[in-house]
C-alpha cells in the first residue's frame, strides 16, 4: 500500500496528544492525530487540575471557558482514619514564585471535549491503532491496524503507559507499584454541600480523597495494596467487589463523606493498577530521538499521588508545541525550507523540548513515589512520620504545582 503523507503525526487523543495538536493548531500548524478507539477516552473521570495546568490551559486558549464548570478549591483538609482525628490543613489561597495558586478538580470529559473542539474538522482519526514503526529516511512509516501507512515528518507519541512510541525509543513498560486505585464520580441531584475542599484521608495501608468539581459533582478516588495479582484482577472485574472493598476499609470517616461510596452507582466504578517510570530511565533515555518524541504518559507516567499526571501533560503540550513550531517556519523569501534544514530543525526542535521536559518529568515521578510511599505506608514506623509529617506532604502539593510552562509565542 502506498503511504499517505502528513507533516506531524500524534499518536493517541489523550489529554497530551490533544494539547501539543492544538497548541500547533493555535501556532498555524497542522496535526493529525491518531486514537486507537472510537471516540474519545474519558476514563478515570476527573483530575485535580493545579496552578501550573491552568497557566497551561490559558497558553492554549481553554482556561476560562473550563473555569465556568468547575469550581475554585480553597484548601486541603487531610485526616487519619486510624485516629479519626485531622492532621493537617493547608489552603490553597497563597502566592507562589508565578502569582496566585488555583487548584480545581476538572471532568475529563469536559476537557478532552473542549480540546477536540477546538481542532480542525478531520484532526482526529478514531480507530487507528498503530501497530509498528518503521524508519525511511529521515521520515518514519506508522503502519495502522487497517493496513494504512502514514509517511511523517515527525511523529510524537501520546499513547500512554503503553506506548507504541515509547518502546521505538527503547524504553521499558512502566513498572508496577504493588498499589492499585479505585476512581468514580457522583453526580448528586442537588447540591452536595462538600463546600471546596479537597478531603483526603490515610489509614492503614490505603488513602482516599474527594474532591468535588463544582456544586453538584463529587470525584473521588481510593488506592490500596492487593495482597495478589489475581486479587487485583478479581476487584478490576467486578464492580460490586470494588465497592464493598473500599467500604471495608474506610475505617474511622465522617458518615457523610461514607455516603459519597455508598451513594455511587455501581457501573461507575473503575480499577487500574498504579504505574511509574523509573527516574534513572528518563535520565539517560530518548525522549526525543530524530523526528520522533513522547509526551504524557508514555513518557512520564507516574503515581496519583501529587495530582500531577494530567497536569504535566497539558505542560508537555504547549512546550512541544512551541519547540517544534521553528521547524515548520517559512524562509523571509515565504519558500519552503529545504528538506536537510527543515529536518534539521526539527530534531533540535525535539531536543530542546526533551531538555526541558528531563528533569521536569524526573522531580514529578520521583516525588509522587516518594509521597505516595509514606501516605499509603501499613507500619507502625511509617503511620508515626506520615501524621508528624502531614503538613509537610501536603505542602509537597503546591511547591510541584508553582510551575511556569511558558507561552506559546515563539521566537
Amino acid at each position: 500500500m502506498e503511504a499517505v503523507h502528513e507533516d506531524i503525526v500524534i499518536v493517541g487523543a489523550g489529554i497530551a496528544g490533544l494539547t501539543t495538536s492544538l497548541g500547533l493548531h493555535r501556532l498555524g500548524i497542522r496535526s493529525l492525530v491518531l486514537e486507537s478507539s472510537d471516540a474519545l477516552r474519558i476514563t478515570g473521570f476527573a483530575f485535580t487540575t493545579w496552578t501550573n495546568a491552568w497557566r497551561a490551559l490559558d497558553a492554549v486558549g481553554l482556561g476560562d471557558s473550563l473555569r465556568q464548570h468547575h469550581q475554585r478549591l480553597c484548601g486541603n483538609v487531610s485526616t487519619s482514619t486510624i485516629s479519626g482525628l485531622q492532621t493537617s490543613e493547608m489552603s490553597f489561597e497563597v502566592k507562589g514564585k508565578y502569582g496566585d495558586h488555583e487548584v480545581r478538580c476538572v471532568q475529563r470529559k469536559l476537557l478532552l471535549e473542549a480540546l477536540a473542539n477546538e481542532l480542525p474538522s478531520g484532526t482526529i482519526r478514531f480507530s487507528s491503532k498503530v501497530v509498528n514503526v518503521e524508519e525511511s529516511g529521515f521520515h518514519k512509516l506508522v503502519h495502522l491496524a487497517d493496513g494504512t501507512i502514514l509517511r511523517t515528518k515527525v511523529l510524537i507519541g501520546c499513547d500512554g503507559v503503553n506506548s507504541v512510541v515509547a518502546k521505538w525509543l527503547g524504553f521499558n513498560k512502566p513498572a508496577f507499584t504493588g498499589r492499585s486505585a479505585i476512581r468514580a464520580r457522583v453526580d448528586f441531584k442537588r447540591n452536595h454541600g462538600f463546600g471546596n475542599k479537597f478531603m483526603q484521608f490515610f489509614g492503614k495501608g490505603v488513602r482516599s480523597g474527594f474532591i468535588p468539581c463544582d456544586d453538584n459533582t463529587v470525584y473521588w478516588f481510593f488506592t490500596w495494596t492487593p495482597s495478589s495479582s489475581s486479587q487485583e484482577k478479581e476487584i478490576e472485574d467486578n464492580a460490586a467487589e470494588m465497592k464493598r472493598l473500599v467500604l471495608s476499609k474506610l475505617g474511622k470517616m465522617p458518615d457523610e463523606v461514607r455516603a459519597i461510596i455508598e451513594n455511587t452507582d455501581s457501573d461507575s466504578f473503575i480499577s487500574s493498577p498504579l504505574r511509574y517510570r523509573h527516574p534513572w530511565e528518563l535520565l539517560w533515555g530518548n525522549i526525543s530521538k530524530g523526528n520522533a518524541c513522547v509526551a504524557g504518559d508514555a513518557l512520564h507516567p507516574m503515581t496519583p499521588d501529587i495530582g500531577q499526571g494530567g497536569c504535566a501533560a497539558l505542560e508537555d503540550g504547549v512546550v512541544l508545541a512551541r519547540c517544534l513550531a521553528d521547524a515548520f517556519l517559512k524562509e523571509p523569501s515565504g519558500e519552503k525550507l529545504a528538506e536537510k534544514e527543515e529536518c534539521k530543525r526539527i530534531e533540535m526542535g525535539l531536543k530542546k523540548y526533551a531538555k526541558e521536559r528531563r528533569w521536569r518529568s524526573i522531580e514529578l515521578i520521583t516525588t509522587a513515589y516518594m509521597v505516595g510511599f509514606f501516605q499509603q505506608g501499613d507500619g507502625k514506623v511509617t503511620n508515626f512520620f506520615r501524621d508528624i509529617f502531614a503538613a509537610y506532604l501536603a505542602g509537597v502539593l503546591l511547591k510541584r504545582a508553582d510551575f511556569d510552562c511558558g507561552k506559546l509565542s515563539i521566537s
